[in-house]
């Protein structure tokens, strides 16, 4: 091993998701990046994931173990805990990464020490791996290299999760995933830019993430109690009723004609202060437009 090649340590928490995980796995595999580990833990997945997996594992070899259910972060903890790399890439067991992605960011990454993460951008797939023509795409978003305030007030474009690659001794100094918080990509990003380094996103498509039914942030109630409990570790900064309630607003809007139950108890908790055309846009979509499903 040299200098320029560095140990990178791919870590894929696999939960029922039987379907894709053969093909996350192989997409790892077929990296041209020549130094990886990779280790998969099954997290108590009641569908046919360990099967399919033990094929591949019997194969080609790397670390995999199966274990009762924790939840995504102490899973990542304890895989980590493991890990041999001096750079960390968890990887979503639905997700396919393209093949020059690792290389790509270890050669971005190198001689520069206060890059705490490098990610990319991704482009959008279906249960079935198929583009999705009519969504909007996340391909062409330029390079940002985000601080704090850059991620903590929504600024910049979010470094999305499945193009993660952070140095071990960042993530060590930070304390590693929060085990009561299992959406696990905003606050690791609010804690290492918190505590000096910068989130480098280049312009480069470096995953797909696959969008299906059982995707996290479809459980509306799910991803604000998360994301609330995220914006509370960081309640000191001046920002933080402003930025809390512009995330409720956006919530609001969004779910005003797909959850109506849960969009009046979102409006509830905005006091009339921090409304704004979130707010507005939302109250007619409550009201007068047609419920999606």
């Amino acid at each position: 091993m040299t200098a320029q090649q560095p140990l990178v340590s791919v870590i894929i928490a696999s939960y029922n998701h039987g379907r894709y995980i053969e093909e996350s796995i192989l997409s790892v595999l077929g990296q041209t990046y020549p130094n990886i580990e990779l280790l998969v833990v099954d997290d108590g997945s009641k569908d046919d994931s360990v099967e399919r997996i033990q094929r591949l594992q019997a194969e080609h070899g790397f670390d995999f173990q199966v274990q009762q259910n924790q939840g995504l972060t102490a899973t990542l903890n304890g895989a980590i805990a493991r890990a041999k790399g001096s750079l960390i890439a968890p990887f979503g067991s639905d997700d396919i990464m393209l093949p020059d992605r690792i290389a790509t960011q270890v050669a971005y990454m190198e001689g520069k020490p206060k890059v705490g993460m490098c990610a990319g951008n991704i482009e959008l797939i279906d249960g079935d791996g198929n583009l999705h023509p009519e969504k909007k795409q996340r391909r062409d978003v330029p390079f940002r290299s985000l601080d704090f305030d850059d991620m903590f007030m929504d600024r910049k474009p979010f470094p999305p999760a499945p193009t993660m690659l952070i140095r071990r001794e960042v993530l060590e100094e930070v304390g590693g995933f929060d085990p009561l918080i299992p959406l696990e990509d905003l606050l690791i990003q609010l804690k290492i830019t918190a505590a000096g380094y910068t989130i480098d996103a280049l312009g480069v498509v470096m995953a797909q993430y696959r969008q299906h039914a059982s995707n996290t942030y479809k459980n509306h109630r799910y991803m604000i109690q998360n994301i609330l409990k995220t914006y509370a570790h960081f309640s000191e900064h001046p920002a933080y009723d402003a930025v809390r309630y512009n995330f409720l607003n956006s919530m609001f809007l969004k779910t005003a004609d797909r959850d109506r139950p849960l969009a009046r108890e979102i409006l509830k908790q905005i006091p009339l202060k921090f409304w704004g055309r979130k707010t507005l846009r939302g109250l007619v979509r409550l009201y007068l437009a047609p419920l999606r499903k």
